[in-house]
C-alpha cells in the first residue's frame, strides 16, 4: 500500500511497474484539473496541512483495504499549483477480482474529492476564489 502527498508529478505507467503482482485486475483512475466553465482558469492553488492529510488518506486507505479484498493499492494526491491539465491525483487497486477493484477504487475517489483535508482555490485572470462543497460529491460519498 502507497500513500503519498507530493507537489510534484507523477508517472502513473511508472508507479504501476511493479504494482499489484499476482491480482487477476488492476482499476486505475488519474484526475486531472479542468478548466472552470468560463475557460479563464489560470491554475487551481491546493493547500494542506501535511501531517494531518497524510494521515487522513492512510486511514481512508486503510478502510478501503478492510471493506474489500485488495492485493495493493496506490493513492498520490499533489498539492501547489497546478495548471489546467496537470494530474492532480491517481487512486490505483489490484484485487484477484474487478468487483472489489473497482469498488475500493470509486469509495477512495469519492473520499478524496470530498473529504480529504486539501483547500483548493481557483486562480483566475479575474480573481481568486475558494472552491466550495458541491452538492453531488456528498451525495457520492453518502453511498459508502
Amino acid at each position: 500500500m502507497g500513500v503519498r502527498v507530493q507537489e510534484g508529478d507523477f508517472d502513473l505507467a511508472a508507479e504501476l511497474a511493479d504494482f499489484g503482482r499476482g491480482a487477476g485486475g488492476i482499476v486505475t483512475f488519474t484526475g486531472i484539473v479542468r478548466n472552470n466553465d468560463a475557460g479563464n482558469l489560470q491554475c487551481m492553488e491546493i493547500e494542506h496541512y501535511p501531517a494531518m492529510t497524510q494521515r487522513a488518506i492512510e486511514d481512508i486507505a486503510n478502510e478501503a483495504r478492510s471493506r474489500w479484498d485488495l492485493c495493493d493499492l496506490l493513492i498520490i494526491h499533489r498539492y501547489g499549483r497546478l495548471a489546467p491539465g496537470a494530474r492532480i491525483m491517481a487512486v490505483a487497486t489490484a484485487s484477484a477480482h474487478r468487483a472489489d477493484a473497482f469498488a475500493a477504487a470509486e469509495f477512495l475517489m469519492d473520499y478524496l474529492k470530498s473529504r480529504a483535508p486539501f483547500w483548493k482555490k481557483e486562480v483566475t485572470s479575474d480573481s481568486a476564489e475558494w472552491v466550495a462543497a458541491r452538492d453531488a460529491d456528498e451525495k457520492a460519498l453518502k453511498r459508502w
